[in-house]
């Protein structure tokens, strides 16, 4: 399944998300940490570009010099974009991605409802559950609705 659409397909919007890409200080290694742990597939990658891609889903990890992840948690509560993983078991998915490189920050918001990882570059990213998932869906609906 490809998210890829012409301007027809598109209708009313001006442009389509093609792929995301997020600064990194190892892109070859991103690339490998992700792929495994989505089961993607590695399409690029060199010292200075890494590409997975899966599910017709594209995400590049590009090298910045100095390069510094965003702090967790931040004190300053400057908020950037991470990525959600949906996974059955957290403590089973925890287990699986720390031993490929990611690690777990002590402080927890929300303990039980998703868990927050860091990936090898120190990016935080969450994990949660296909139950918090739909829970998140619902309050989206019924906010929707009203």
């Amino acid at each position: 399944m490809s998210h890829t659409q012409s301007a027809e397909e598109r209708k009313e919007s001006t442009a389509a998300l093609s792929f995301v890409n997020i600064d990194s200080a190892d892109p070859a290694r991103q690339a490998r940490f992700y792929a495994a742990a989505l089961g993607w597939e590695i399409t690029y990658s060199d010292d200075s570009y890494g590409m997975v891609e899966g599910n017709g889903i594209k995400i590049g990890f590009g090298k910045i010099e100095g390069f510094r992840p965003a702090p967790w948690p931040d004190e300053a509560g400057a908020k950037r974009f991470h990525l959600d993983l949906q996974v059955d078991d957290l403590d089973a998915a925890t287990e699986r991605l720390c031993a490929i490189g990611a690690s777990q920050p002590d402080f927890q918001p929300c303990a039980g409802r998703w868990r927050v990882l860091l990936d090898p570059d120190g990016q935080p990213f969450c994990l949660s559950s296909p139950a918090h998932t739909a829970q998140l869906n619902a309050l989206i609906e019924d906010s929707t609705a009203s």
